[in-house]
């Protein structure tokens, strides 16, 4: 059977035009050399090489054969180097899953512009939705790793962990009275003065955790919130503050929104309402991109737990 060894024996001898400098070059002996080119020779079936009285020359067959024999091992070359660079995170794909609240997180737009820096050849694409479904998606091999905010449990097969908490927001109309009153205090809103309000919240299915913390939140400050209307999503809660049908709480990042007819007011909940953000991926042995963005996270999420609005 012929092995890559027999090519590049072959294409060195090629390439000096001499068995025994081919030798040297290789770090071997000539003898074996020569036994190895007359071996090769036997297996293709015609000589390669002529042998003249001061080194060798290619047949017809053996242009046609090196010719081959190169094209052969630069592919073996192509295929160690694009191996070597998805093992360091250098080339790849990887499929990224956000909820709607995440996407807005500082740390989560900064990691992936890190990752796009570091690695400009990795695909990135990017999936928006539900933590259930990203859940589901990270299981079929659809999505790599998901920023999401509520783990319902521990899933397993998934590596899940808590990277940082933020703050949370009330969210009102601006024209709503305290919005209005918060142009003369910066002093956060105690949440019960939210007792009456009509409460807009992330539809529970699919944000249990965001959904429950504010409900236990509410029921540790004296009352039960009124919830008037649940959206699909946090933006569409936005929407609805803006169209005036309610209030709503929201994690800090999506403040930067800047929604038009809503404002954005601090709470003092005493630190007992906050918005975790988690990361999840498929246990086992990460790829090279996924290894890389790992390391990112968990450099940037060091950095982002050190910032005010952080808890």
């Amino acid at each position: 059977m012929i092995e890559l060894r027999h090519l590049r024996y072959a294409v060195t001898v090629a390439d000096e035009g001499h068995v025994t400098r081919a030798a040297e070059r290789l770090g071997i002996q000539q003898p074996p050399l020569s036994q190895q080119i007359a071996k090769l020779e036997a297996m293709v079936g015609a000589p390669l090489f002529t042998r003249l009285p001061r080194g060798v020359e290619l047949t017809d067959a053996g242009r046609i054969f090196i010719e081959r024999a190169r094209a052969i091992l630069g592919d073996v070359d192509l295929a160690v180097e694009a191996a070597r660079r998805h093992a360091l995170g250098e080339q790849g794909r990887l499929a990224i899953g956000l909820t709607s609240s995440s996407a807005f997180h500082p740390l989560v737009t900064t990691a992936i512009r890190a990752l796009g820096e570091r690695s400009p050849e990795v695909t990135i694409t990017l999936e928006e939705t539900n933590t259930p479904d990203l859940v589901a998606a990270m299981h079929s091999g659809l999505v790599d790793v998901a920023f999401i905010r509520s783990p319902r449990n521990q899933e397993a097969g998934l590596t899940i962990s808590r990277i940082l908490e933020e703050d949370m927001l009330v969210a009102l109309p601006e024209r709503h009275p305290l919005a209005i009153a918060a142009h003369r205090s910066s002093s956060p809103i105690a949440l019960s003065r939210l007792a009456n309000e009509a409460f807009i919240l992330y539809r529970r299915p699919t944000g249990p955790g965001l959904y429950d913390g504010i409900i236990a939140a509410c029921l540790s400050a004296g009352f039960s919130p009124n919830v008037r209307h649940e959206a699909p999503r946090l933006l569409s809660t936005l929407g609805l503050v803006a169209a005036g049908l309610g209030i709503s709480i929201i994690p800090a990042s999506m403040a930067q929104l800047g929604t038009m007819g809503v404002a954005y007011l601090p709470l003092d909940t005493g630190n007992d309402l906050t918005a975790p953000l988690y990361l999840a991926h498929r246990s086992g042995r990460p790829s090279g991109p996924l290894r890389l963005f790992l390391d990112i996270i968990g450099r940037e999420s060091r950095s982002f737990s050190r910032r005010p609005g952080q808890t």
